[in-house]
């Protein structure tokens, strides 16, 4: 689906059903140098499950218009913005990485909300602080490709994830490359300049996750990856203990929905869609 938000157009995937605003909804926001598709298995199944589902491109990221926003405050707002675009009145939600900063700021703007209640917030492969190390800055700016495959062999705790995702066969990190690369391309090509370098001072620069915290009032589930380098489990628990959140831990590196898809998609399953 497809909305106009601030003049330019946001693009949700809706896991192969058409989206119903009467249906609890559950919205799924990617991380840095993602898209919607890293949620494959995921949005599908929630999707035919009795959920409606919003598996959203954020700003300058696959099928939603650039640039991308400033900070994870800015792309909150354009999330919520979002949702009262699309209609539901209910919603969970879920985001990795970058995106479970994002996840966390719009819980907090909507708590109390009447009109648009957050019953759930899941916060898949997250830290607070998310820092960016100053020597992986400077590579995403200045050979960003190079980067690139930096944090590709960071985010994965194997070389080959068996039975990988979507199925045998399938190079976990090659497909993760691929998407990250493209990405990159048409970031520049369209002019707005450095997708990687942009993402990652995202998450670097983000400081307001414990006040956030303050003001979420639905209940929270951490998703953690044990063997994840990038934001190692144990950086969460200031997190956790702030959001009075229960933690789920899952075996694989950071890249959690393609190593570890089907553990995902149950902790995913055992929270949102336990009755409350």
């Amino acid at each position: 689906m497809k909305w106009p938000i601030d003049g330019r157009e946001a693009y949700a995937y809706t896991g192969g059903k058409a989206f119903d605003p009467a249906l609890p909804c559950v919205v799924l926001v990617h991380g840095a140098m993602h898209d919607h598709s890293v949620w494959a298995l995921q949005s599908r199944y929630l999707a035919h499950h009795g959920r409606s589902v919003l598996a959203v491109d954020l700003p300058g990221h696959g099928r939603s218009a650039g640039p991308a926003l400033p900070g994870v405050e800015a792309l909150a707002d354009w999330l919520v913005t979002l949702l009262r675009s699309a209609g539901p009145r209910r919603v969970a939600l879920a985001g990795h990485s970058m995106g479970s900063l994002i996840a966390l700021e719009a819980a907090a703007r909507l708590a109390g909300d009447a009109a648009l209640q957050v019953t759930q917030l899941a916060m898949i492969g997250t830290a607070f602080p998310m820092k960016v190390s100053p020597a992986l800055l400077e590579t995403a700016l200045n050979a960003p490709l190079k980067a690139i495959d930096m944090v590709n062999a960071f985010s994965h705790s194997t070389l080959a994830a068996k039975p990988a995702n979507p199925g045998p066969g399938t190079w976990t990190h090659g497909a993760n490359r691929a998407l990250m690369r493209r990405l990159q391309a048409s970031y520049a090509a369209a002019g707005h300049g450095n997708l990687f370098h942009h993402d990652f001072g995202v998450c670097d620069r983000y400081a307001g996750a414990l006040q956030a915290a303050e003001r979420v009032d639905c209940p929270v589930r951490l998703i953690l990856g044990a063997r994840d380098s990038m934001t190692v489990p144990k950086a969460a628990a200031g997190l956790a203990e702030a959001l009075e959140a229960g933690v789920t831990t899952v075996p694989a590196g950071h890249s959690l929905m393609a190593e570890a898809p089907d553990d995902v998609l149950n902790a995913l399953k055992d929270f949102l869609l336990a009755e409350r």
